[in-house]
């Protein structure tokens, strides 16, 4: 009879170099800008730059004070200076999008007062007296960064929540569930004083957040699909109400990397003098969405360029990293179908004397998306205790994959050997050296052995 319940043997290993030429891993050397820079203090994966000893060549080099590069998943990958406050300029609309989209269905009627069609700055022509649906309104916000729609918005809605016909204190309400809002997304050192981030004059005050808050802000806003369509448009004509009648007002992204740059949709640019050049973005290639964040870039042309920068570092190091790697290989069939495959390991059996037969694992083409920079790869097999008859594709231990010390994927180890049970002269002779084996202490059972190499990706 065939025992499962115990694993016999546990084999850990790390990355040999052996073959890295079967695997080629090249980690892309970005080109430096004229002031862009790697700092000793950036963060990649979780490090810094100095104490993981990286060189320059395989790290993004941006110019911005304050950076930081995230997965769909929180993961992070690159900071810079990413917990000290700053300012984010228009980035804030992303709150106001968030609070206003949780408040009120997409046909509330907003109202443009004189206030919000006069503020200036970045707008979308809007005009006071203007009548359009909450949907459209976002449009107006996050398309051309209208400060007009974000105090309509405000103003419009936070009257009602507020329960008040007056325009100050409604905008007064906003505000106050903008900062709930980032309170209840865990963002300890963020305060907004207005629904569109200006920051200066009659807005001067102590609005501020940070890299990284201002990342999960984006994260929470992009989980809404209505947003993601808003800010992935390069352009649209809004439906608005004038002087009694319907109008067009088209309006263009202030987002240069829509339509240019492959997989970029969204998210939001800002500028003012304090704040510098800001550019939250996000970038989806094959389903894998990044988010990156970038502040007091000198430049507005520079934030598109350290945007860029990020996200071609990051998927500049994403690979599918093969599992099964070993020069063996074994001709077997598989669901009807004869295929070659690697071997993966040599199991030897617990009831017959030196016998051992070739293991690969149950998909033997199975890849995990890895990120290079988390380091190398390392296994650990577990062999369970093999008896009697083994059939091809019968399941034989199990394989676990590590990348900093976490576990990245695992595949079950299968026979692609036949092995016939032993007859009845071998199983008393087996049964004899059993019982010597007893009493000598010694055994001729077949010890198990992996063969699978995890190649070098840094």
């Amino acid at each position: 009879m065939r025992s499962r319940t115990v694993p016999i043997l546990r084999v850990r290993t790390v990355a040999s170099g052996a073959l890295a030429a079967v695997l080629a891993v090249s980690l892309a050397v970005l080109p430096a800008h004229a002031h862009a820079e790697v700092r000793k203090t950036d963060e990649i994966t979780g490090g810094t730059v100095e104490a993981r000893s990286l060189s320059a060549a395989v790290c993004p080099s941006i110019e911005a004070e304050h950076a930081i590069l995230v997965d769909a998943d929180g993961e992070v990958f690159f900071t810079r200076d990413a917990s000290a406050s700053a300012n984010i300029a228009s980035i804030t609309k992303v709150m106001t999008a968030i609070v206003a989209m949780e408040q009120a269905s997409l046909d509330t009627p907003i109202v443009v007062s004189v206030n919000a069609a006069s503020v200036g700055e970045s707008t979308a022509g809007l005009k006071a007296g203007d009548i359009l649906v909450l949907e459209e309104a976002l449009k107006a916000l996050m398309i051309p960064s209208g400060n007009d729609a974000g105090i309509a918005i405000a103003e419009t809605l936070g009257k009602m929540m507020a329960d008040t016909d007056d325009d100050a204190v409604g905008n007064a309400a906003f505000v106050a569930a903008m900062n709930d809002k980032a309170a209840e997304l865990g963002c300890e050192n963020t305060v907004f004083e207005n629904a569109h981030g200006l920051d200066y004059g009659t807005y001067a005050g102590n609005l501020h957040s940070t890299a990284a808050e201002t990342c999960k802000i984006v994260a929470c806003a992009m989980e809404s699909e209505l947003f993601r369509s808003i800010v992935d448009t390069p352009e649209a004509d809004l439906s608005v109400v004038r002087d009694g009648a319907k109008t067009t007002v088209k309006v263009t992204t202030t987002d240069e990397l829509l339509g240019t740059y492959d997989g970029a949709c969204g998210v939001k640019t800002g500028y003012t003098d304090l704040a510098g050049a800001c550019f939250a973005g996000a970038c989806e290639r094959d389903g894998d969405m990044v988010y990156s964040i970038v502040l007091d870039a000198p430049s507005e042309a520079q934030r598109f360029t350290d945007t860029m920068t990020l996200f071609d570092w990051y998927y500049g190091h994403k690979m599918a990293y093969p599992l099964a790697n070993d020069d063996e290989m074994i001709t077997v069939q598989f669901d009807g179908a004869e295929r070659e495959v690697p071997v993966v390991a040599e199991v030897g059996l617990s009831d017959q004397v030196d016998k051992s037969f070739k293991a690969t694992f149950a998909d033997p083409d199975a890849t995990v998306d890895i990120f290079t920079l988390d380091g190398n790869v390392s296994q650990s097999f577990e062999f369970y205790e093999i008896s009697g008859a083994v059939e091809v594709g019968e399941v034989v231990g199990h394989a676990t994959f590590f990348q900093r010390n976490q576990q990245i994927a695992e595949q079950d180890i299968v026979a692609c050997e036949a092995v016939a049970a032993p007859n009845l002269l071998e199983s008393i002779q087996l049964g004899w050296g059993a019982i010597v084996g007893f009493f000598t202490g010694q055994t001729d059972k077949a010890e198990s052995v992996v063969l699978n190499q995890t190649p070098t990706v840094l």
